[in-house]
């Protein structure tokens, strides 16, 4: 490190200094950015998990009864899954986009406000000018109800699966054309977003890694089929590879008609290892985000300093 360094740490230890915090981490190398990790304090996270149905006001009640259920157990940081809010067929999504947007929105502000937590709201349709269809959106909020970070998903959901059902959320979606943001916060480390397919390609994860995430948020909708095979080993694969937390919300059981979503909302360690697995209900799973865990780990296995390309 640097000569000034610690004069930079102990400026960027108070609050008001978020905002210059972040602009300076921006520029740095990973390597430099490790140090940010001092800024924490250990917290509890919790990824809730959901079995959303084509009723929105039946999805918020769930998701506040749970959101209660995880600020009681303490945590600090919560996600909720995407289509938290609303999980039904394509053109009922379309015709009730406006509503959906304005509600959840509302609701993650009030939630957030209410239970003094950071929340991640994983993906709900917000409508695109002109265009006819929505952005799968992620949101994340503060304490105060002011809005941090917004991505919209960029890898969308066209596949035919071999259980037989074939999805196109492209038919319904407009993806995002821009990366995902790094979330700056002294008290809860570098958050970073995705949405559910993305974490089939490893280069969004690695950019998040690139500007210094300490925690990605993974909020997925899984199908049952692919998600008994693949769910598990791809979180435990990005979270290893960019020795981070991976907090992992999701749906389960049927949500409508023929869909089934996989559930096994997860928490995992920068090593891999899973600390907390909501199983197959709704519920939530919660575990602590300890920086002297990722501090750890990143000097144990020092890859992000390795890299070559």
């Amino acid at each position: 490190m640097r000569a000034e360094e610690p004069e930079i740490r102990s400026y960027f230890s108070t609050s008001s200094a978020s905002f210059w915090a972040k602009i300076y981490l921006d520029n740095l190398p990973c390597t430099t950015q490790l140090f940010a990790v001092k800024f924490m304090k250990s917290y509890l996270a919790a990824a809730i998990q959901m079995t959303s149905v084509p009723n929105l006001q039946k999805n918020l009640a769930q998701a506040e009864e749970l959101i209660d259920l995880a600020v009681r157990q303490g945590a600090q940081l919560v996600g909720l899954p995407e289509n938290f809010t609303f999980m039904g067929e394509e053109e009922d999504k379309l015709t009730q986009a406006d509503a959906i947007a304005t509600e959840t929105e509302k609701f993650l502000k009030t939630m957030a406000q209410r239970f003094q937590i950071t929340i991640l709201g994983g993906g709900f349709p917000v409508p695109v000018n002109s265009t006819g269809k929505v952005y799968n959106t992620a949101l994340l909020i503060d304490p105060n109800g002011q809005e941090l970070a917004r991505y919209h998903k960029a890898h969308l959901f066209d596949v035919n699966v071999p259980d037989g059902n074939t999805y196109r959320e492209s038919n319904t979606v407009m993806a995002g054309k821009l990366l995902p943001s790094v979330y700056f916060s002294n008290e809860l480390g570098n958050l970073g977003l995705s949405v559910c397919y993305d974490v089939r390609f490893p280069e969004l994860y690695r950019h998040l890694s690139s500007k210094g995430a300490d925690v990605m948020f993974v909020p997925a909708a899984f199908t049952a089929y692919t998600g008994k095979d693949h769910w598990q080993v791809l979180l435990q694969a990005r979270a290893i590879e960019n020795t981070c937390y991976i907090v992992a919300p999701a749906q389960t059981g049927l949500n409508y008609a023929r869909r089934q979503t996989h559930g096994h909302a997860m928490i995992i360690d920068p090593w891999g290892v899973i600390l907390a697995d909501a199983g197959e209900q709704p519920g939530v799973a919660i575990a602590e985000i300890n920086p002297t865990r990722l501090d750890q780990v990143r000097r144990q296995m020092p890859s992000l300093q390795h890299r070559v390309f």
